[in-house]
């Protein structure tokens, strides 16, 4: 019978977790309420203490049917009879283990890297426990912190060995992250079995409870994957077509979407968002997004003027947004300018899903994990790469993280991690307006909302709305220059809406500038 891991208990005897609290009853809760395996890791106890304990927890394990698994301690596991052992990087090897254990008992391995994983699937592991995924206090000597991309390589990497090895992630899961973690982390051939749960069963006052919400969310979908209404519209001629129609929906829906904006352009962006007949609000509040998000608009995170308050907010108004299933549009305004926009980077990809990553070349390059970024101030710096490198890199990103991503420039690369176009309409007076680029997030972000079945046909039509209006702008005899250029273009945006509102579509006919690359 193939070992069920989707909920993968891992137990800690520590006061602090247990909380004056046996731990066997806790286990005991736990596996009413779903867990699936339990393995029972004490690193400071006895020998015969462990015994001990051990047999308690494997009576318990057995009238349930869930399989017991012993850390480390092979020989605590022979002395019980325990279903299996999970062995660490410094334990003793498969090999070996193998030799004293029963035919059938179940091996899991750590891994934390590629050549782990394979070392270990050669060796015969039954399954493997991959991480750590996030920091975490339950366990301090973490190798290294891999997150939802590493997991995701180590997992394309099994697949290549055709065997059928169990997987489980490890380190700083619960309720708020396990399904966004399950969705991130697969691979297009290979994708977890289930999770390793420590803290979010054992420290709960409900393990019972604990264990059956984490059961339900391990066998759902996340709310932001959203499934298409109808077939989803590949070519791109088709998509081309549609784009009108996309607009004019943004106008009649009305979408509101909440701005954890740069104050420096906040007052500009909220009048773009008025212009194309959506509605904002400015709110850098976390808190205040768990009654925001009732409203099904877009949350957007523009990290432009950083304080040292805002990546807790911010992770406060992306968790809320998640749950709900509301798109979140990142902004890593100046990614790569200072080690500290460098470590909020990491703080927000591992803290929430976002459906759109939109940013300049530098931006986009840091988010990615490229070394040696160098951004002055929020300007992306100079040009690194040609076109074809500009599209793998929207592409990778895209296909890594499971969602839209948008780096923009004087040509904009757009990609869902399948296909990729560039779009080339707009003007070089965007580019001398503060608070331009940062509209696009929001623009986008309304008619995700809008149309969160097709997010990638959501963005391009957010973005030809957005740069046509730029180019009806500047064509127009008075505009000198930025000045006169950034009200004008709020009017152009007005105009398309009110055209859009009238089913009117002359405002985009053979004006879109897109082609779709091979990259």
């Amino acid at each position: 019978m193939k070992l069920d891991l989707s909920v993968y208990l891992v137990t800690d005897s520590t006061d602090p977790i247990l909380k004056g609290r046996d731990l066997c009853a806790v286990v005991e809760e736990a596996v009413k309420g779903g867990v699936t395996v339990v393995q029972y890791r004490d690193k400071k106890s006895d020998t015969g203490a462990q015994i001990e304990i051990a047999r308690k927890l494997h009576r318990i394990t057995q009238a349930h049917g869930v399989p017991l698994i012993i850390n480390d301690r092979v020989d605590v596991a022979l002395a019980v009879g325990a279903e299996g052992v999970h062995l660490g990087q410094d334990d003793m090897l498969i090999s070996e283990a193998k030799k004293l254990l029963p035919k059938d008992t179940i091996i899991g391995i750590s891994a934390s890297s590629i050549e782990e994983a394979q070392a270990a699937v050669a060796a015969g592991a039954d399954y493997l426990g991959i991480g750590t995924l996030f920091a975490t206090p339950t366990k301090t000597n973490t190798k290294s912190i891999i997150g939802t991309a590493g997991t995701q390589a180590i997992l394309d990497s099994i697949a290549q060995s055709g065997r059928d090895v169990g997987t489980v992630c490890i380190g700083g899961i619960n309720l708020s992250n396990v399904q966004r973690v399950l969705y991130q982390s697969a691979s297009p051939r290979k994708s977890l079995d289930g999770a390793a749960i420590v803290s979010a069963i054992m420290a709960a006052d409900d393990p019972k409870a604990a264990a059956a919400e984490l059961a339900k969310a391990i066998a759902t979908p996340p709310p932001f994957v959203r499934n298409s209404e109808g077939p989803v519209v590949r070519e791109t001629a088709a998509l081309l077509e549609t784009v009108p129609h996309i607009v004019q929906k943004l106008v009649q829906v009305h979408p509101l979407v909440h701005n954890m904006i740069n104050f420096v352009v906040a007052n500009f962006v909220a009048n773009v968002t008025l212009a194309i007949g959506a509605s904002p609000i400015m709110s850098p509040y976390g808190d205040e997004a768990t009654d925001l998000c009732q409203f099904d608009g877009a949350l957007l995170i523009n990290m432009g003027t950083l304080t040292s308050q805002s990546p807790s907010e911010y992770l406060k108004a992306i968790k809320a947004y998640n749950q709900r299933g509301n798109p979140v549009v990142y902004d890593p305004v100046g990614a790569g300018a200072t080690q500290i926009r460098r470590g909020v980077v990491k703080e927000l990809m591992a803290g929430g899903y976002f459906d759109l990553i939109k940013g300049n070349e530098g931006e986009i390059r840091q988010v990615a994990g490229s070394t040696g970024v160098q951004q002055r101030g929020v300007d992306s710096g100079p040009s690194t790469l040609d076109g074809q490198a500009k599209a793998r890199l929207a592409r990778d990103l895209a296909r890594r993280e499971k969602n839209i991503v948008l780096l923009t420039g004087a040509v904009d690369y757009l990609s869902d991690g399948e296909r990729v176009v560039t779009v080339e309409n707009g003007h070089e007076l965007l580019g001398q307006v503060t608070g331009t680029g940062c509209a696009v997030g929001t623009v986008a972000g309304c008619f995700i909302a809008t149309h969160p079945t097709d997010k990638f046909l959501a963005v391009l039509s957010a973005l030809l709305m957005y740069e046509i209006a730029a180019e009806n702008a500047a064509a127009k005899d008075y505009v000198r220059g930025p000045g006169s250029f950034a009200p004008a273009f709020i009017d152009e945006l007005y105009a398309i809406r009110q055209a859009a509102l009238k089913g009117d579509h002359s405002w985009y006919a053979g004006r879109a500038k897109v082609q779709e690359i091979t990259v």
